[in-house]
């Protein structure tokens, strides 16, 4: 797994605590929905997810280009874990009540943008896009973010082109900060970042 894969799929990169707090480990959402601290045993469930939504992810994610092995999924997510008791960045998974032991899509909250702040970044299974669940999940952890000590700021990024994604930010009442120029590392992406702001 390169370290641009490493850094898309939720490995800790900042070496610093970025918040001497930590969020909840479990949010209830409505509608039957749950996003859940992602863990070592979780590992098999996040690879079949993963794998079952790769045409779905490949146009946003570069680390989406190839089926992951259940190896790669098992130290993706030792790590996280790793990065969790760090305080550096906090990985869920999203399931719903009526599919016990699913996993319909990952959240983070990644401390990758500088003191003071955390990223939030989310994918849903293609299944299930469309209901709302980005919205729910990211407006909790918008919340569960700005509630640690230390944190003042939040943000979601996404390419101009991904609209989906926009969409979720704007709903929540984020400000579009700024449009940043940068790579072009997944074959949807225009190379014009989106970066919306929400402030405690």
């Amino acid at each position: 797994m390169s370290p641009a894969q490493s850094r898309s799929c939720g490995l800790a990169r900042p070496v610093v605590e970025v918040t001497a707090g930590r969020p909840p480990e479990r949010l209830r959402l409505p509608g039957g929905l749950w996003l859940r601290r992602r863990r070592s045993t979780h590992a098999a469930a996040l690879n079949r997810a993963v794998r079952a939504n790769l045409d779905h992810l490949r146009p946003w994610m570069e680390w989406a280009a190839e089926a992951p092995s259940r190896a790669q999924t098992a130290e993706l997510t030792r790590a996280g874990a790793a990065a969790w008791e760090a305080g550096t960045d906090f990985m869920y998974l999203a399931g719903l009540d009526a599919e016990p032991g699913g996993v319909i899509g990952a959240f983070g909250l990644h401390g990758r943008i500088g003191p003071g702040a955390l990223e939030i970044g989310y994918w849903v299974a293609a299944g299930h896009v469309g209901r709302g669940i980005a919205t729910a999940a990211a407006g909790a952890l918008t919340e569960a973010a700005l509630a640690l000590p230390g944190i003042t700021r939040v943000e979601i990024r996404c390419d101009q082109a991904n609209g989906a994604s926009a969409a979720v930010p704007r709903k929540l009442g984020y400000r579009l900060d700024r449009v940043a120029e940068t790579a072009v590392r997944a074959p949807g992406e225009t190379g014009r970042q989106l970066v919306w702001v929400m402030e405690r």
